[in-house]
């Protein structure tokens, strides 16, 4: 706990070094004792401190009440709370509740959450922001939403998922000096995409476009050629040898003219994709499909081939009507298609977004993408992995799409579906956190294509 308090103090006075008056919400846990010992941290470094309990003090848990002893021998001044901040108030440290939290704020610990929240001040939330689910990334009833988290020991699954990252804000890690051995018997729930996974290696100078695989990207029926233009494009500027696209035969020639590097042919039936599949390495299908009998055709035709597949959009919403457990695929579906897929409501699957994308590769005995805020990638027999990166101005039409071209084009460059999904999904997320240095608002999947370029050869 010493420790803990420590390392949040010197975190505050990373980011916030002219604070002068530093006000510390704290609650009846272990949580509040670190609180207690920043407080006392920030007290000897001649700051102004205020501690508030919006809880009863004699419910402290015996450390955070020795914590609190030892803050106040030191001539600490606290006080209830009373919804009121002191006008000279710099930062707002949250130590109301740890990752203990089982159950929806309510009372006065309610509004002590929406009072700090309010308050136009930046906060620094200590091990979690209270209110959220450290194992899952849910608010329970309301949660703090942190300018920084700095959370202890190990990394909380909850952060950086779910509405975690939003809560979380920058997100710093304190090992606290714990021993490795510590850590060997414990199985983590998920773990975090690295940034090594995304580096491909450089190409030999006698390279020729037939070593880096044929994608054969399906979709784009009656108005909704768009989609398949984008995947198409996403998986050439991501490294694919070569692009064919199958479509219907009105999008042929603008999509000829917008994007002559692909080969593009019309389908009027589902018969006249079966060559094209002959020559293909690897199928990404749904991206404008439809679920009319044309999409439907063709979806039946990519599932009877022995290619791998990349699944997004109505191919997943045909496949929710009549559910394959094909293998050799990846499914890339949002909460909603999630939902639809394992017959759960959104609110179900967001709920818990590990246990959803574990569900998902079980099912379907594939690799599943379940993407949002922290998108998760995992197999039936992999811890699941989760990427840190991206930004809110991704929620924005077109980027499934955009990712379904990029992860095909990496299995046709010879990556595994696991480690094709798992950079694609980084891949995409950098680029996009690339495209959005000039602005969140009003980024486009167009935008994040141009930055692909460059990330995939960092």
């Amino acid at each position: 706990m010493r420790r803990a308090g420590a390392a949040a103090w010197q975190e505050l006075l990373s980011h916030w070094p002219e604070a002068r008056h530093i006000v510390v919400f704290v609650g009846t846990g272990n949580n509040a004792g670190d609180g207690y010992v920043l407080a006392a941290e920030a007290m000897g470094a001649k700051r102004r401190v205020t501690v508030l309990h919006p809880g009863d003090t004699e419910h402290l848990s015996a450390a955070a009440g020795a914590a609190r002893a030892r803050y106040l021998s030191a001539k600490g001044h606290e006080e209830p709370f009373h919804e009121v901040l002191p006008a000279d108030a710099d930062v707002i440290v949250d130590a109301l509740f740890g990752i203990g939290l089982s159950r929806s704020l309510e009372g006065r610990w309610r509004e002590a959450v929406e009072f700090i929240n309010h308050c136009d001040r930046p906060v620094l939330a200590l091990d979690i922001p209270s209110g959220l689910n450290a194992d899952t990334g849910v608010i329970m009833g309301t949660a703090v939403r942190a300018t920084v988290t700095v959370t202890f020991l190990g990394m909380k699954a909850g952060l950086v998922t779910g509405e975690g990252p939003a809560c979380a804000g920058k997100i710093q890690f304190a090992a606290l000096q714990i021993p490795p051995q510590i850590y060997a018997d414990l199985v983590p729930l998920a773990r975090c995409i690295n940034d090594a996974e995304t580096r491909l290696p450089r190409r030999p100078r006698a390279a020729h476009k037939g070593r880096f695989g044929h994608v054969l990207v399906i979709g784009g029926d009656r108005g909704m050629g768009g989609a398949v233009r984008l995947s198409a494009e996403a998986a050439l500027r991501s490294g694919a040898g070569l692009v064919t696209v199958a479509t219907r035969p009105a999008h042929v020639a603008g999509m000829l003219a917008g994007l002559p590097e692909a080969m593009v042919h019309g389908m009027e039936t589902a018969g006249d994709v079966v060559p094209l599949m002959a020559r293909a390495t690897v199928i990404a299908i749904g991206p404008g499909l439809g679920r009319d009998d044309w999409g439907r055709t063709l979806l039946a035709q990519a599932l009877d081939t022995p290619l791998p597949l990349v699944v997004d959009a109505d191919a997943l919403n045909l496949l929710a009507a009549h559910p394959v457990a094909r293998g050799q695929w990846v499914l890339t579906p949002h909460p909603g298609e999630a939902g639809r897929l394992l017959k759960l409501s959104t609110e179900v699957v967001q709920a818990d977004r590990y246990q959803a994308a574990v569900q998902l590769a079980e099912h379907f005995r594939g690799v599943a993408v379940l993407k949002g805020a922290g998108s998760i990638v995992t197999t039936s027999d992999e811890t699941p992995a989760v990427c840190l990166h991206g930004n809110p101005g991704m929620a924005a039409p077109g980027m499934g799409d955009v990712l379904t071209g990029v992860i095909a084009a990496l299995i046709a460059q010879g990556l595994s579906l696991p480690d094709a999904a798992r950079a694609g999904v980084c891949l995409h997320a950098l680029a996009g956190d690339q495209a959005a240095q000039a602005g969140e608002r009003g980024l486009t999947a167009r935008d994040l294509i141009a930055a692909l370029r460059s990330v995939v050869n960092a």
